[in-house]
């Protein structure tokens, strides 16, 4: 059972009985975070106003009542209501947004509607642009935000009348001096459509900005109009006319834009950046304190609690918007030359997120231990089972009854009682309770008799550091509910006794925490007599409390490298330093120019998804499987000594580097969308076809076509639903106003804005971007054309109407041109090299999986003995956030899966969701391993012995993880079924939990100089020297054939040596019930094959 479906189930199971006596923890010493001052005062870890109901005053039927005076009571509360939301969406950012964006569409079609703008743009057509470019780059966003814009907008219209240019100068040159038409237009096809057109959709796929994809279709508007619409290319005149008309329409909807951004309800991105970074740290505290309160009293569905739920979605909406926010201060900063505060302000954002992933860690491991507790209370009894002292540990039969380990405890005993906390308790020591049985203080000097089940482990364990790990969690709590982030500018205000405030709670941590291990394993060492099976159920639940003590230790490290960013955020800030380095160009240039391979962060460490930065999908297969696999022949083939041999090799082998290049999903796109905008655009240049493409707008179906072809066929499938559903509602909208208004411009300019004000609500308040802007581009398109033709525009216009338009021409023309640049574009993404989107998700998703098979198989605890000098990790430097980048985007790979339809049936959509959630937590499960080797430090003496006596069964753990791993990619990628054969995780898992039993019993009777069987002593004294496994050792986890023998009499191992194998015992579990997970999942999809099956047909 996972732990999502534990806690689900948690809200709707009754609790687990309480112990009789309901025991309550004890006051500790904790450090107030503001002065340093010690102090046992009572305090709680809970926060009541997170339970609470939302004050919401919904609306009140109307039918509800029996006298008139209460229908009419009704009608004024709803009334009274409603106005209340809308006075409060007005307000919000949403709501202010939109309103912003329709005032800067009113004003942008003033370039039409108002004569005097309309002269200053000139007497030719396409006056709409001004509005259609406002809604592109609307104000609704941040200052930053909009600097970028601003950009990306003069970038697109200058390439656009780069082409143009170009293209008219070789009309001009080729067509009318060398008088050959036809290679003009060939030339003018291939070069400035095909391959402008094609450039632009490869820097759309590849930077994957939604700015830079609105900037992509601006250049196509420019670059569409000026070659197929205008004469100047098809009769070889060179004109300046609509370039400099198409720069006053840049000028003038950048302007609007801009000055309706900075002048109506400015946002600024630096003091949203701040105001999210103070409410992540709050919402941090009150997660800490919520997952610390939940462990102490046992109670599981506290995690699942609305408050746990609330705060934590509260979090997660403040990381994307922080992340959001501190790419758009980025410009901001760097504009007002305070580089050095955004880089800080940037450390302290990812010290936060840090800060998040240990959070995550800290709710694994408690999950972790409600899981054991859980199993223990539901499970059989097993207390009385005994084995013979020549029972083999490592034999299936205990290899079964230590995978059911958690399942012992005696049914008389109640499961674990919860730890409250007391609200009447006195800070003074002297007047404590008098201890009773079965509570905390009572098992502060336990003995063996008393520890019956695995749940007073986990009782004595509280009664032991609860106190200690109450304290240091709140002294955090404290320091993260009081951020010290103020506005842009204001002095960070940080309280200098924070630091050593965490550092003596830590200290105390610390202490309290070494003692109450130890005097747990000494307890449980008392009760030697136990069964093996039994004794190892304890253990397990001691080692997940160890776990959870570590985890929590580990946060505490993490707040104080939170706190040295702020100190450092604080320097910058009051130096007040303003730099405009960025404006150095050639000293950029010569830094990338520079290798950087001295550069730790600059090495591509997982080659797969090496391009995962700029790309919006994963590569899929790795370019070295690909390599391989296409040069194999040529490897294996005997070497030629004559000089057509080697020349046909290396000539192969050239035009295999070329090929794959072209094969790269990148390069494929933009020649897809080259090959499509040519085929389009070619009846532009045919004489006999270009009155019907100039009469039926056939630029606005090359447009269409741009805006739908995407990478894959689900994402273009989407979006040409969107551009049609908009065109067609756009149209009807023109045609009942232009009906209400009869071409009035008064009248025309108001009910625009009425369209543009329930438009821009779906793109910002609704957040559907593209539905609502199709909506406005096909209204301006038809409603502000149709008007601009009544002004009397150099066009060709007189088969709509002229200066009386027919408005149902122009709209229908509009519709049908769109219709078909669509199905043209679906058309060019299924015909020419299409990239479905669940076969992309499907290769990225097994490429995920061999990865992560193969970062296991190095052997998370093998690193700590090859690398004894200093801390390590397993993992590379990065590995960690490119996979679970790699994770995130293949979920955008699945939903764009969602949208394509095939004769086999609609994508399994819910399955490979509850596939990815498991993914997901087994990547937690990766980095929770990555933290506890990494901050472990040097290896002590007992811990170097474990890890040589265990080398054997970890390499076969690894190895077998690495294998199951590799089998369920396989089945993910060849989409085969899985057989019945699948090799078992868990049983190599209890197989290293006996053994690390073994271990601590001949170490204990070493010890003693008690006398054990011969086989005991025999193995005890063994050394343990290069393992083998019988062809299974991991390469990670093998030991070298120089070790010296060592003998467990050699040192001595204490208890604290024993908490790394646990951990890593744990974490192993966790990931073997995903990876089970995974497996049934995969069985629904596509079945699982016996010994029965008939292949061979």
């Amino acid at each position: 059972m996972t732990s999502d479906s534990s806690a689900s189930g948690a809200s709707r199971l009754p609790r687990p009985a309480r112990a009789p006596a309901r025991s309550k923890l004890r006051n500790g010493t904790w450090i107030i975070p503001g002065t340093g001052e010690r102090t046992r005062r009572q305090f709680t870890l809970r926060y009541p106003y997170l339970d609470g109901p939302d004050d919401d005053d919904d609306l009140r039927p109307l039918s509800e009542g029996e006298t008139t005076k209460e229908h009419v009571l009704n009608a004024l509360h709803n009334t009274r209501v409603a106005a209340q939301r809308l006075w409060a969406w007005t307000n919000s950012p949403k709501g202010r947004g939109t309103i912003k964006c329709s005032i800067a569409y009113l004003l942008a079609s003033m370039g039409t509607f108002w004569h005097p703008a309309a002269s200053f743009l000139g007497p030719m057509d396409g006056k709409h642009i001004v509005a259609t470019i406002s809604v592109y780059f609307h104000p609704a966003r941040s200052a930053g935000s909009q600097i970028e814009a601003v950009a990306i907008a003069v970038v697109a219209v200058c390439y656009a009348m780069f082409i143009g240019t170009l293209s008219m100068a070789t009309s001009v040159l080729i067509g009318s001096v060398w008088d050959m038409v036809e290679l003009s237009y060939a030339l003018v096809l291939i070069i400035f459509i095909g391959g402008g057109l094609g450039f632009v959709g490869w820097v759309k796929q590849k930077l994957n900005n939604p700015l830079v994809s609105v900037g992509a279709s601006i250049a196509s508007i420019g670059i569409i109009t000026i070659v197929t619409k205008e004469n100047s290319v098809h009769t070889g005149v060179f004109t300046n006319q609509k370039i400099i008309q198409s720069l006053k329409i840049l000028l003038m909807a950048t302007t609007i834009s801009t000055l309706v951004n900075l002048l109506i309800w400015p946002v600024s991105a630096r003091l949203a950046l701040r105001k999210s970074m103070r409410n992540a740290s709050t919402s941090l505290g009150e997660m800490l304190a919520m997952i610390a309160s939940g462990f102490l009293s046992g109670a599981e569905e506290d995690l699942s609690s609305c408050a746990f739920t609330k705060a934590s979605s509260t979090y997660s909406s403040n990381l994307s918007q922080m992340n959001k926010n501190a790419r758009e201060s980025k410009y901001e900063y760097y504009f007002l030359g305070q580089e050095g505060v955004y880089r800080k302000d940037k450390a302290v954002v990812k010290s936060m997120e840090k800060l998040a992933q240990s959070i995550g860690g800290l709710r694994s491991a408690a999950n972790t231990q409600f899981e054991l507790l859980k199993e223990v209370s539901n499970g059989p009894s097993t207390a009385n089972i005994t084995i013979s002292p020549t029972t083999n540990v490592f034999s299936p039969i205990f290899g079964r009854s230590l995978s059911a380990t958690l399942k012992s405890g005696s049914n008389r005993f109640n499961s674990l009682g919860a730890i409250d906390e007391a609200p009447n308790e006195r800070s003074d020591p002297e007047d404590e309770p008098t201890p009773m049985r079965g509570s905390p203080t009572a098992m502060l000097s336990p003995s063996s008799s008393s520890l019956r089940t695995p749940s007073d482990i986990f009782e004595l364990f509280i009664a032991r550091l609860g106190p200690s790990m109450k304290s240091l969690v709140h002294t955090m709590a404290e320091m993260l509910k009081e951020p010290p982030f103020g506005n842009p500018g204001s002095p960070v205000e940080i309280n200098e006794q924070f630091k050593q405030s965490l550092g003596d709670a830590i200290s105390l941590y610390n202490q309290a925490r070494g003692n109450a291990l130890e005097e747990l394993y000494k307890t449980i060492e008392l009760g030697r007599n136990r069964s093996e099976t039994v004794q190892a159920d304890f253990e397990e639940v001691a080692a997940a409390c160890g776990h959870f003590s570590f985890s929590l230790l580990s946060f505490a490290d993490e707040m104080q490298i939170y706190l040295d960013t702020l100190d450092d955020l604080r320097d910058v800030t009051e130096q007040n330093k303003r730099t405009w380095k960025w404006l150095m160009v050639w000293k950029h240039i010569k830094a990338l120019s520079r290798k950087k391979s001295d550069d730790p962060e600059q090495l591509n460490l997982i080659k797969p998804i090496k391009r995962m930065r700029q790309s919006k999908l994963p590569q899929g297969i790795p370019d070295t499987l690909k390599n391989r696999r296409g040069t194999v022949g040529w490897d294996i083939a005997p070497q030629g000594e004559t000089l057509w041999d080697r020349l046909m090799r290396a000539s192969s082998r050239s035009l295999l580097r070329f090929s794959s290049f072209v094969a790269r999903d990148d390069i494929r796109f933009g020649l897809k969308v080259g090959i499509g905008a040519t085929l389009y655009a070619m009846f532009a240049f045919i004489p006999q076809t270009r009155p019907v493409y100039a009469q039926w707008r056939g630029e606005w179906g090359l447009l269409s076509f741009m805006i739908v072809c995407s990478m894959t066929v689900g994402a273009s499938n989407a979006t040409g639903l969107a551009r049609f559903t908009g065109t067609i509602m756009g149209a009807a909208f023109v045609l009942i106003n232009w009906w209400i208004s009869d071409g009035n411009a008064i009248a025309l300019a108001i009910l625009g804005w009425a369209v543009a004000f329930g438009a821009f609500y779906i793109m910002v308040d609704r957040g559907n971007a593209a539905f609502g802007r199709f909506i406005l581009l096909s209204y301006n398109v038809s409603s502000l054309y149709a008007y601009s033709l009544t002004q009397k525009v150099d066009d060709d216009d007189d088969d709509e109407g002229g200066i009386h338009p027919i408005i149902n021409t122009i709209a229908f023309h509009r519709v049908v041109a769109v219709s078909v640049g669509i199905v043209w574009g679906l058309i060019i993404c299924r015909l020419i090299w299409p990239m479905p989107a669940r076969q992309k998700f499907k290769e990225g998703l097994a490429v995920l999986y061999l990865q992560m098979g193969l970062i296991w198989k190095r052997g998370p605890l093998a690193i700590l003995l090859r690398n004894d000098t200093a801390a390590t990790s397993y993992m590379k430097m990065g590995e960690q956030a490119a996979m679970q980048r790699y994770a995130t985007q293949l979920q955008t790979l699945r939903v764009a899966a969602n949208n394509e339809y095939e004769l086999r049936g609609p994508f399994p959509f819910e399955t490979y969701g509850r596939i990815m959630a498991s993914t997901q937590r087994a990547l937690d499960a990766f980095h929770a391993m990555s933290l506890v080797t990494q901050k472990h430090g040097r290896l002590s003496a007992g811990e170097k012995a474990l890890l040589y006596y265990t080398a054997e069964e970890r390499a076969q753990l690894c190895a077998r993880m690495c294998h199951v791993f590799q089998v369920l990619a396989s089945s993910v990628m060849l989409e085969y079924p899985l057989t019945d054969a699948i090799p078992s995780v868990m049983v190599v898992r209890d197989k290293l939990l006996g053994k690390i039993f073994r271990f601590r019993k001949e170490h204990i009777v070493k010890i003693t100089g008690q006398e054990d069987s011969t086989e005991t002593t025999t193995e005890g004294n063994k050394a343990p020297s290069t393992p083998t496994s019988n062809g299974n050792t991991s390469a990670g986890d093998s030991i070298p054939t120089t070790t010296t023998t060592r003998k467990l009499g050699d040192v001595t191992v204490e208890e604290p040596d024993y908490a790394l194998l646990y951990a890593y015992a744990l974490v192993t579990g966790q990931l073997a019930k995903e990876l089970k997970v995974i497996e049934m999942e995969i069985e629904k999809l596509f079945g699982r094959l016996d010994e029965d099956a008939l292949l061979l047909q």
